[in-house]
């Protein structure tokens, strides 16, 4: 059933994209029936179709010099551009974006069956809420996040049929894949530390390292150039459309135009709200869930990111699901993930239509220049689209510490159930909490 509802809503999402890719994906096409994927233009602008090999050919006449993303998903593009070489030279760009898709919606398919086994007696609810989500089917193939989401999902129902080495190793890929996954051992670290679990931690670390380094040193060894533009790409990279830093610079707020400002105080605030989330593992009456702290982490990460781009609602659904899988709040955040999908997408267009020429660089010269005040259209509408993401989202991450703080009113712990997900920390008893502390009494004196 998991797989049906998944593979048909992947088939619809592959339709919702049907009208533009008869037309070449046409940048304002796209913009105008909300169908953009960065899949299809990026085989061409980044070389695939001349045979250029991610991270050892270099680009020209390009702001960067490789491509920008992490080793895994690069060979991911580079697998899928050799398999399209038997078609003709006009019909590869979009073999390639089919077949990308093809594989994208089999990833789907293993992210979903991933969170309903660790979801444990919730399993259909927990997996039909991803398989059967309008964000899934919106943005499944606007770029290649699946990977990264499914590799994701395998490490977390590796851990909980309590594999952690295992878990470790499809973690290591994860982050190959995308940056992301590496906040998870924040969680991980922080439960076992509660549980005094520390050989499946280390086992844990040790699956990570092995895994990433597998993939990358490779690429380290030989281009090593190449490897690092992602991490100098993303050092570099100002506000992007999402942001809730973007809505800030519009009303007002300085200094944002400074990158090194911007990543100051966007990894400043993450640090704080990661040890909110660190002293909440603690102090907690009962140790939390790991997809609580999965997904708290991870929305700190993204609310004071300077990109927030509209396909990493693929980010939260699996952790969605499985920290807080109730109906009414999840309804809501999706309403809020949809309006933005079309709000960015109905915003691009109006600049667009301003744009001088129809090519796609003065396109993105204007759509990179547009200021909605002295061009006479206004920004309000797109601004409530981004609102309605980010409040939508820090509405559940505040539900979620909700149930941390009262766990009786966690869901998923109907029936003295402890967490599906947990693993080795499913019903361990604590090794170390600040209520323990705080509850113990005084030595004698001697």
């Amino acid at each position: 059933m998991l797989t049906g509802a998944t593979a048909l809503v992947c088939l619809l999402g592959w339709l919702q994209k049907r009208p533009c890719s008869t037309t070449g994906f046409d940048f304002v096409k796209t913009t105008t029936r909300a169908c953009y994927t960065d899949i299809y233009p990026l085989y061409f602008v980044r070389g695939l179709k001349d045979g250029r090999v991610p991270y050892f050919d270099q680009l020209s006449g390009q702001d960067i010099q490789y491509v920008e993303y992490p080793v895994l998903s690069g060979g991911f593009m580079q697998v899928v551009s050799l398999l399209v070489k038997p078609f003709g030279v006009d019909e590869r760009g979009m073999a390639f974006y089919n077949v990308t898709a093809a594989i994208l919606a089999l990833l789907a398919i293993v992210a979903v069956l991933a969170t309903a086994y660790a979801a444990g007696r919730r399993s259909l609810k927990a997996g039909l809420m991803v398989a059967l989500s309008p964000a899934l089917l919106l943005t499944a193939y606007i770029n290649w996040d699946l990977l990264a989401v499914a590799l994701t999902a395998l490490a977390v129902a590796a851990w909980a049929k309590s594999r952690p080495a295992l878990a470790g190793v499809l973690l290591g890929l994860a982050v190959a894949a995308k940056f992301y996954p590496l906040l998870f051992l924040g969680p991980l670290f922080l439960l076992c530390v509660r549980a005094g679990q520390w050989r499946a931690l280390g086992r844990l670390l040790a699956g990570t390292a092995g895994g990433w380094l597998a993939v990358n040193l490779p690429v380290m060894i030989f281009a090593w150039d190449g490897w690092l533009e992602f991490y100098s790409f993303s050092q570099k990279r100002g506000i992007d459309w999402g942001s809730i830093f973007f809505f800030l610079q519009d009303r007002g707020m300085s200094g944002l135009e400074d990158t090194s400002r911007l990543n100051m105080l966007g990894t400043g605030t993450f640090l704080v709200l990661a040890l909110g989330i660190a002293v909440l593992t603690f102090v907690a009456p009962r140790r939390p869930r790991l997809p609580q702290l999965m997904f708290l982490v991870m929305v700190a990460f993204m609310l004071p990111n300077k990109v927030w781009s509209p396909q990493y609602v693929l980010w939260l659904l699996p952790l969605v699901a499985l920290a807080r899988p109730r109906l009414p709040a999840y309804v809501a955040w999706q309403v809020g993930e949809v309006i933005y999908f079309f709000g960015i997408w109905w915003y691009l267009l109006s600049v667009t239509l301003r744009a001088e020429g129809s090519d796609l660089s003065s396109t993105l010269s204007a759509v990179a220049t547009f200021d909605s005040p002295e061009q006479g259209i206004s920004n309000d509408v797109y601004y409530v689209a981004l609102l309605a993401r980010f409040v939508t989202v820090l509405l559940l991450a505040l539900l979620v510490v909700k149930d941390i703080l009262f766990p009786s009113g966690d869901i998923v712990r109907d029936g003295e159930v402890d967490d599906p997900a947990g693993g080795i920390l499913d019903g361990t008893p604590d090794a170390f909490s600040l209520r323990t502390v705080r509850r113990r009494p005084l030595a004698a004196p001697a």
